[in-house]
């Protein structure tokens, strides 16, 4: 049966926002949407225009992902930028890839506004000014990518904060300024297909900011989110072992978590232990490759889980690439029987 899709109308937010930290913040209020990508939860079921995904699939009702995060990188810092490095056609390399992860059953792309670890160190790859207001050419690059995962059936997990690069924020305040500046242009831009994620791994010691390493914090960052974009779905991402803090669980709208250092057969405990939590429980991030990453993907999928496939050399380190299911022919090929009827090849 062919995942059902519906054209949207009016994605109504419950107000229009202007960022007003930043020219870059918006200003598109009143503007009818052209989406036609909405991601939502039904209990701890992901839904795309109100349908489970992967409908009668191993997978139905979860939101197998990629991490992408450096498809709209930049590198500011003229001693370490990549020679020759030109972020927009980066950001073309991997839109011109979208449909074929989609294809194979990706349905969500991570993306961060500072980016990942590019393979070495000292990169400035940031969306915010130190004051927490948003940059306009990265904001280009990203809307770009929301609105290309939108038109392929797609959604967009985007992280606002990584670890190396928090540095550039000035204090507590420009912290909070810049949560809430990105959420607020998510619901100005009315992405229907977009998630929060406030930051990447947030127990991680690469954050100086105490206000996004601690769980208090980041539940309070969650819930200045929700405050400035009623309706978005926002969380944040723990380390690779598969766990959370009981805060951030309380906080979050769905929970996500990493398997990077998670034997396989540990995955189902993993999962486990978030069960009372009664939410969708998400790893973006898996840094197993092949035949060990496809084994984890079975786990996720068999415990309930949704599982994200991180591709560290290929996709995330300089130079960067964008292959489509050629990046991991065999994770791929799982994904997409994980993801597909059982007749479906009939």
């Amino acid at each position: 049966m062919p995942h059902p899709t519906q054209a949207l109308g009016v994605l109504l937010m419950a107000a229009a926002f202007a960022c007003g930290a930043s020219s870059a913040s918006g200003g598109d209020a009143g503007r009818p949407t052209s989406m036609r990508t909405r991601l939502t939860l039904s209990g701890s079921q992901w839904h795309f225009n109100g349908h489970a995904t992967y409908p009668g699939s191993p997978a139905e009702g979860l939101l197998m992902n990629v991490r992408m995060v450096n498809c709209i990188f930049e590198d500011r810092n003229a001693k370490t930028r990549p020679e020759g490095f030109d972020p927009d056609a980066n950001t073309t390399a991997f839109i011109a890839r979208i449909p074929d992860y989609v294809a194979h059953g990706v349905r969500a792309f991570t993306v961060s506004l500072q980016g990942g670890m590019p393979g070495y160190e000292k990169a400035l790859n940031s969306a915010f000014n130190p004051d927490g207001s948003l940059r306009a050419s990265y904001l280009e690059r990203a809307e770009r990518v929301i609105r290309a995962a939108d038109a392929a059936g797609a959604c967009i997990i985007l992280c606002c904060y990584y670890q190396r690069q928090d540095q550039v924020l000035d204090d507590p305040g420009a912290v909070r300024a810049g949560v809430v500046n990105a959420a607020k242009w998510v619901a100005g831009k009315r992405f229907g297909n977009v998630a929060l994620e406030i930051a990447n791994e947030y127990p991680h010691g690469g954050f100086n900011h105490r206000l996004i390493r601690s769980p208090e914090g980041i539940a309070e960052l969650i819930g200045l989110a929700k405050r400035a974009a009623p309706g978005l779905l926002v969380s944040a991402s723990g380390l690779g072992n598969g766990r959370c803090h009981k805060e951030v669980c309380q906080a979050a709208d769905f929970l996500l978590i990493h398997f990077n250092s998670t034997p396989v057969p540990d995955i189902p405990k993993r999962v486990a232990a978030l069960r009372s939590y009664g939410k969708a429980i998400v790893c973006n991030e898996d840094d197993k490759t092949g035949r060990t990453a496809a084994q984890a993907a079975e786990a996720a999928v068999k415990a309930g889980c949704s599982w994200g496939f991180m591709h560290s050399k290929v996709n995330q380190y300089v130079p960067f690439q964008f292959n489509g299911h050629r990046d991991d022919p065999v994770v791929y090929t799982t994904l997409k029987r994980l993801t597909s009827p059982p007749d479906a090849s009939r």
